[in-house]
């Protein structure tokens, strides 16, 4: 199975989870992480997701899923230990154009919940297609192993460099190789740090050329 890989801005984005048990746990704390604004519909939920609500994290309604529920959603999870009901949630949502993950249901699928190695603003998202969960889960587990906990700060500080450089030099071939050239090297928020300054004197020799009035 071919798959597009893409990361979507959720945002305040009104997204629906049908199931509250532990299967919808973990897909609800991959909505708030990306700031979603989350409904959960069961007629019974865990004690984390009832805690949720009750701190206002997200809307909890006790009561079973119902046809019309999925209007004016952007994305639905269906969780519920009845396989007939979430396949009932993936129709509607073919009906009404809003994008379904029916957990461990991959037919049933519109697109699948990633492994993923988060260190701040990076995030390495892993997918077997829905092939094997528990190969994707083994090798987030060995790349977070691997990776600097502190990589995060790093591409914070990489990405304000990032800003100044674009600011000001021109979009052009040596731009893009400074650029590549920063990637690679050590960064820190100073104003003495090394690669900052390296970006500062590049920029005095390729500064952005200002039209000239006629």
């Amino acid at each position: 199975m071919s798959l597009f890989p893409i990361f979507l801005k959720l945002t305040g984005r009104p997204c629906i989870v049908i199931g509250a048990g532990h299967l919808a746990e973990s897909k609800i704390e991959s909505l708030q992480a990306a700031s979603a604004s989350i409904t959960v519909i069961a007629p019974q939920a865990s004690q984390h997701i009832l805690d949720w609500a009750a701190s206002s994290e997200i809307q909890y309604h006790p009561r079973p899923y119902q046809q019309g529920d999925l209007a004016g959603n952007f994305l639905v999870v269906a969780a519920t230990n009845d396989p007939a009901v979430n396949r009932a949630v993936f129709a509607e949502a073919t009906e009404k154009g809003v994008l379904c993950n029916a957990v461990d249901d991959p037919p049933f699928c519109d697109f699948y919940f990633p492994s993923v190695v988060r260190r701040g603003d990076l995030q390495i998202a892993i997918s077997t297609a829905g092939a094997s969960p528990a190969l994707a889960q083994q090798l987030r587990k060995d790349l977070n192993t691997q990776l600097p906990l502190d990589l995060g700060d790093w591409l914070t500080n990489l990405g304000n460099l990032r800003r100044e450089v674009v600011a000001a030099e021109p979009l052009n071939e040596s731009r893009r190789l400074l650029l590549h050239q920063l990637a690679q090297r050590e960064v820190c928020g100073y104003d003495q740090c090394p690669s900052r300054q390296l970006a500062r004197e590049h920029a005095r020799t390729n500064p952005i050329q200002l039209e000239k009035k006629s």
